[in-house]
């Protein structure tokens, strides 16, 4: 019961912004009861004609017709109004969860993790549905069974209180199984994350695990172990919930011994109320059944529900930025992008251990050219995440034209930059790019990449992703070019590029977003392409050890091979 009021709750909830909402689930409910009266009814109907011979045939007959017109009509009503429902309120739960994961500090994304994500996306929300899909028989046959205990007080209320006092101490001794059963369904669930973050390192390191055969069976072990340790806690709980279900059939056949063997030789009981009361006891049997067979997906359904509501309360509770307007368009001209003492500290997983950036205090002007470069952990990543409003600073303000950055503002501020990241992603469809020409401007810079030949655009939408990791990337720079904001970040792009394309980024490309205006940040470690930049700053250990021209950096490099290096 427990968790069909959970699924239920969860559903009103989604249900609110729907259209005549209540007025459907009042429906649901009406229809829902009239046709479990009606079922109940009918077996009346048939006790009454099987003990009363004086009844009037023709009123039993109509009765009879009216309760098979109503017992299906009522019985669909009730399905076909919860189904419509439940599958617009788990469209809107779907694009709300999505909202929320959007919403989301970035910060926070990367600490929850791609693959619960993908476990609440994909696992939790096809539980529900299937737990959701049940639902409408089982209020119908929840229906049946208080109609069935109605018409039995109608009977004898003395003999309906020692049943329910039977039923009540069945009910006690069924839930505490089932309690421990939704324990085991709980604890496959948290499971299920680490072996969905086994599938993902399936899919996306496919070629490592060809690589080396100790890797493949060591991998094949972990996922081995994530997956039996979920088919362990799944396959208890049903144990559990099976053995419940047993024991609850025997329950009902214990009860309906003591209503024909022991209460009639304790009180008189007539034989028309005796006969009531075994022939409804034997139609209380299938809803029954029924709900014990469907509380396994219930029990799972239940997990499911606050699971999603835990995540989706975490990540409503973090999503504190406003939205952007949705006509907003990045700024043609700004004067000054300013970090003043900001700082942000990485929490490893022990507490002990935390990796400090800051505090840094630097500003920023259009139309330069600026390298972040340091060593592998020296805070460059993170820098330019704060830099993108990707971040919030744990301290200490970011300052755009004057104005500070905050929760209010930061959505806004946003939308000044265009990233292509080192764990870049690149979508089917240009995506937010309804510019007029748009075909004509992305074959143009296709030409420019060089891949002209490899992918053609129409309508938006690109012919293939399926490049080597480096044509991707160029995929990704063509989104760049396309937004055509006045700030750029490159994190590492040149890393998985040939000789020549190396060289065209950095002595043509760059240079030529300079030429229009932008600011362009680049992080590098290309040594042999830093006279190109405007200006050097170096991280190590989280703070800017340098912030020079590139004249400047290359004169106080160490000479190497006993000839020092110059600009140009």
């Amino acid at each position: 019961m427990r968790n069909i009021v959970d699924l239920l709750a969860f559903l009103l909830r989604l249900s609110r912004d729907i259209r005549f909402s209540r007025a459907i689930i009042v429906c649901i409910a009406v229809a829902g009861v009239i046709s479990g009266f009606a079922s109940t009814g009918m077996i009346a109907l048939v006790t009454t004609v099987l003990t009363r011979q004086n009844e009037p045939a023709q009123l039993l007959a109509g009765l009879f017709v009216l309760l098979c017109i109503a017992l299906p009509l009522f019985s669909f009503l009730s399905q076909m109004l919860l189904i419509d429902l439940t599958q617009k309120a788990l469209l809107r739960f779907r694009l709300i969860l999505a909202r929320r994961i959007l919403a989301a500090p970035m910060r926070h994304l990367e600490q929850v993790g791609p693959h619960r994500l993908l476990a609440a996306l994909t696992n939790d929300i096809s539980v529900i549905i299937d737990s959701l899909m049940v639902v409408p028989t089982l209020i119908v046959h929840m229906a049946v069974l208080v109609s069935c205990l109605v018409y039995l007080g109608l009977l004898s209320w003395v003999v309906l209180l020692q049943i329910v006092g039977f039923i009540v101490i069945g009910a006690i001794t069924y839930q505490l199984p089932v309690l421990r059963a939704l324990g085991h369904f709980t604890r496959a669930r948290q499971r299920l994350d680490d072996l969905t973050r086994h599938v993902r390192a399936l899919t996306e390191g496919a070629k490592e695990l060809k690589m080396r055969q100790s890797r493949r069976r060591a991998f094949l072990g972990e996922i081995e172990n994530a997956a039996r340790e979920v088919q362990k806690q799944s396959r208890a709980g049903s144990m559990i919930f099976a053995v419940a279900g047993s024991w609850g059939q025997g329950l009902f056949f214990v009860v309906l011994g003591l209503l024909v063997f022991v209460l009639p030789r304790f009180q008189t009981i007539e034989a028309k109320t005796l006969l009531g009361f075994t022939v409804i006891l034997f139609q209380m049997m299938v809803p029954l059944e029924m709900l014990m067979n469907a509380l396994p997906n219930l029990g799972r359904g239940s997990v499911s529900v606050h699971n999603l509501e835990k995540l989706g309360f975490s990540l409503q509770s973090e999503a504190r930025e406003q939205e952007a307007p949705a006509d907003i368009r990045p700024e043609s001209r700004w004067d000054r992008l300013e970090l003043v003492g900001v700082t942000h500290e990485y929490r490893g997983e022990n507490k002990d251990e935390s990796f400090v950036l800051g505090p840094i205090d630097i500003a920023f002007t259009p139309g330069e050219l600026v390298f972040l470069i340091g060593g592998n952990g020296s805070g460059k990543t993170t820098l330019a995440k704060l830099i993108l409003g990707l971040y919030a600073p744990e301290s200490g303000d970011i300052r755009f034209d004057g104005r500070v950055i905050d929760d209010t503002n930061r959505a806004v501020y946003r939308e000044q930059f265009s990233a292509v990241f080192a764990d870049f992603f690149v979508f089917e469809k240009l995506l937010g790019l309804d510019a007029a020409a748009l075909d004509d401007h992305a074959r143009e810079y296709l030409r420019q990449l060089r891949l002209e030949q490899k992918v053609s655009v129409q309508d938006g939408v690109l012919s293939t992703i399926d490049l080597s990791q480096g044509q991707r990337k160029r995929l990704a720079l063509l989104t760049a070019y396309l937004e055509d904001s006045p700030i750029y970040l490159f994190d590492e792009w040149a890393a998985d590029q040939d000789p020549l394309f190396r060289e065209i980024f950095y002595l043509e490309i760059l240079p030529e977003l300079k030429a229009r205006g932008k600011t362009v940040f680049v992080i590098s470690h290309d040594d042999h392409y830093y006279h190109v930049a405007d200006r050097i700053l170096k991280l190590e250990h989280g703070r800017i050890e340098a912030d020079l021209t590139a004249s400047q950096f290359l004169e106080t490099r160490p000479p190497v091979g006993g000839i020092r290096r110059t600009a140009g």
